[in-house]
């Protein structure tokens, strides 16, 4: 019996369209649920071998505010590392966390920390101006300054976002445009290039799989 054409029609449309149905549930699920990696050296405490974890510090914001990592308990952390007369990356990397901002601006449990790596000129008061400058929300997302050594040890050794040495001296300078994601258990899950549009929607997604993990 000879199949009518709209039968061979079908069966040609199913037969491509499956495969690309089912790639396309698999990307899917792959994109918003296969767990992220954690990132970082690891640490042996009393023989047991644990994860990386962010340090704690004490340093002060854009209102000279303390403020410490346990302030942010419980919250998923996006940090970068700037400074206010940067001319070159960071009005780059400001613009692309505003986006990172906006999307998840209604939940409590995401917060944004950007800290000086020029804290001798970056005060309190000119991190305040350069939020007004930028119309940063600063209920969600704080500026920090302090001192450099403290700054410097804490984006080599806790965020790791260089590896070059330094002591944080008049002469050591760090300048990267990486973005740090860090989940609850302050582990380190992700790096993003923070001046490419395409790494800034992986972090908003990325954020998002944190959000669903216990």
């Amino acid at each position: 019996m000879v199949k009518k054409p709209s039968s061979i029609l079908i069966f040609v449309v199913l037969a491509f369209l499956l495969p690309a149905a089912a790639y396309a549930i698999v990307n899917w699920y792959e994109q918003t649920f296969t767990a992220l990696p954690v990132f970082g050296k690891e640490e042996v405490v009393n023989g047991k071998t644990m994860p990386h974890r962010i340090d704690s510090f004490k340093l002060t914001n854009q209102d000279a505010v303390t403020k410490q990592l346990g302030d942010w308990d419980g919250k998923i952390l996006v940090a970068d590392f700037f400074f206010t007369h940067c001319p070159s990356i960071c009005p780059r990397l400001t613009a692309n966390l505003k986006r990172v901002q906006e999307a998840y601006n209604h939940d409590d449990d995401v917060a944004i920390l950007s800290f000086s790596v020029d804290p001798e000129r970056d005060s309190s008061m000119a991190l305040q101006k350069y939020a007004q400058r930028f119309s940063i929300n600063t209920r969600q997302w704080q500026l920090l300054t302090g001192s450099k050594q403290a700054i410097y040890k804490l984006a080599r050794n806790s965020f790791e976002i260089v590896a070059t040495d330094g002591d944080g001296g008049p002469d050591d300078f760090i300048h990267s445009e990486k973005l740090v994601l860090v989940d609850r258990q302050r582990r380190i899950r992700g790096y993003y290039d923070g001046t490419d549009d395409t790494a800034i929607k992986n972090l908003i997604r990325d954020i998002k799989k944190l959000q669903h993990e216990e």
